[in-house]
């Protein structure tokens, strides 16, 4: 059990700073007895230089030391690195640095030196666990992300061959693999199919198929019958195998990894073969020779949900970040419809305003979270990095065609009527009347929500600043009719459903 602990930490780098080397070898001691990998510096500008070129998750420094203290030292640091994890030693409380400074600079934490080190032991590994926890949701993110970009890729026109290997290519970022491949059956997709099983492989299995069944042994053969049978993946000691299941809940064959993948890569592997499924079923679909209309209309549209479903999950990743912000983005969708309504919009124009509330703020999965959750006002860079979720929600979006109309109000919701909002600075009829009616919404609905930075505004409130801000940042139009909608009830009710 200790020799598997000591595995896991030095998977994690510590730099240790201090001006006295005896400090440094009984820290280091300490350290080594933990099973933690680090390096020990007794210079501040070789250990700011070291941090600069080589990767470290962690820091332990001193606070007072000569020539130049520790507050000092990490303000040079988060110059260049905001993500290592930094824990302050003290001589005494008295002379910690004061609480403003550790927020501004984000130190994790400080403990007082002593000659027991249990504190600090337990704040290493405390920091271990949040970095941990922080490189689990960067993956998940990445993930995320390498789906949107390999989605629109899988879902082209093409030879079933080309988009077998594409998606097999899309594989490997997910987990440590070089070798895959996918067998699938063409029984009854086509006319001239007969009994044909179709494969397709990369790395090792990137030969004919009659050599690659010799290099299946009885375990994965079984195990592949498994997958197929249930519908449920399986995951072997250094081997992964997903069923690929279609839009009717068939198996239509497997997809097999030669490598092994931590959790969350299998939870984003399962994401991915449903895609990968839906693609391949739709590639035999349209190579049928007297395919009917309504099978084409209904692929495209399951192929639509498969592909929000995924976009979906970015949405709700942004959305469950801030426990301030949950539930914001259905909120704004149904404000939304309701002006749309009130303005008796047709209904494919309804379907864009709802959609385009639900992900009018799927960018923002791209914004580092020491931002989004700053509670003091935003520097410039900070707010010129928020201001960019506007255009990454729209190219997220703009993957496929199936979002074209969604997109201008995703990319426009924070323009202005006076030309002072973004990206692009529109004014008054330039910026789309649909996103008009976003950008109400979604003022209201941040009016009337407590946030990490305020306190929620009254009803009469909300209703104030907006009708202040109309002809400037909001269509008159739009704030009159929203208006007359809320004259309608009094108080804000806790969920949006009995909101009119």
């Amino acid at each position: 059990m200790r020799q598997a602990a000591k595995k896991v930490q030095s998977n994690y780098r510590i730099a240790i700073l201090d001006d006295e080397a005896g400090i440094i070898d009984t820290i280091s001691i300490v350290l080594k007895r933990n099973g933690y990998e680090f390096e020990g510096f007794t210079d501040q500008l070789e250990a700011i230089e070291r941090i600069k070129e080589q990767h470290f998750d962690m820091l332990i420094l001193d606070y007072l030391m000569d020539s130049m203290h520790g507050d000092e030292v990490v303000e040079r640091i988060r110059r260049f690195n905001k993500e290592i994890y930094i824990l302050l030693l003290t001589g005494h409380k008295d002379i910690a640095p004061p609480l403003e400074t550790i927020r501004s600079l984000e130190i994790q934490g400080y403990c007082e030196k002593s000659d027991r080190f249990d504190q600090l032991i337990l704040l290493i590994e405390s920091g271990i666990k949040s970095i941990q926890q922080v490189q689990t949701i960067n993956k998940f993110k990445e993930g995320l992300n390498r789906i949107l970009e390999a989605v629109p890729e899988i879902y082209q026109l093409q030879p079933v061959a080309c988009i077998l290997e594409k998606i097999l290519t899309g594989i490997l970022p997910f987990v440590n693999a070089q070798d895959a491949f996918i067998l699938i059956d063409d029984t009854g997709q086509s006319e001239n199919s007969g009994n044909k099983s179709i494969f397709r492989g990369i790395g090792k299995y990137h030969v004919e198929i009659e050599q690659f069944m010799q290099k299946l042994n009885p375990s994965v053969m079984a195990c592949i019958g498994y997958a197929r049978t249930t519908g449920k993946y399986v995951n072997m000691e250094n081997e992964l195998i997903f069923p690929l299941v279609n839009e009717y809940s068939k198996t239509i064959g497997v997809m097999y990894i030669d490598g092994s993948g931590t959790e969350d890569g299998l939870k984003l592997l399962e994401i991915y073969s449903r895609q990968a499924a839906s693609s391949i079923s739709n590639a035999f679909l349209h190579s049928m020779v007297n395919m009917k209309n309504e099978e084409l209309n209904k692929t495209y549209e399951e192929l639509k949900i498969r592909y929000m479903d995924t976009v979906e999950v970015l949405r709700l990743a942004v959305d469950a970040k801030d426990e301030y912000t949950r539930g914001h983005s259905d909120r704004v969708a149904y404000y939304a419809v309701k002006i749309g309504e009130a303005f008796g919009l047709p209904a494919d124009e309804i379907d864009i305003l709802k959609l385009g509330g639900v992900f009018h703020d799927i960018g923002k999965i791209g914004t580092a979270d020491d931002i989004l959750f700053k509670t003091e006002s935003l520097d410039n860079r900070e707010y010129t990095e928020v201001k960019r979720h506007t255009l990454k929600g729209a190219h997220i979006l703009s993957a496929v065609s199936m979002f074209k109309d969604v997109v201008p109000l995703v990319k426009y919701h924070h323009e202005r009527l006076d030309g002072k909002g973004y990206p692009e600075g529109l004014m008054g009829e330039e910026i789309p009347f649909l996103a008009r009616i976003l950008s109400v919404a979604d003022a209201f609905d941040a009016m009337t929500s407590d946030r990490v930075y305020r306190n929620r505004l009254e009803l009469n409130e909300a209703i104030e600043q907006l009708t202040n801000a109309s002809g400037t940042q909001f269509d008159p139009e739009v704030v009159d009719k929203f208006v007359k909608l809320l004259d309608r009830f009094e108080g804000l009710p806790g969920d949006i459903e009995y909101a009119f």
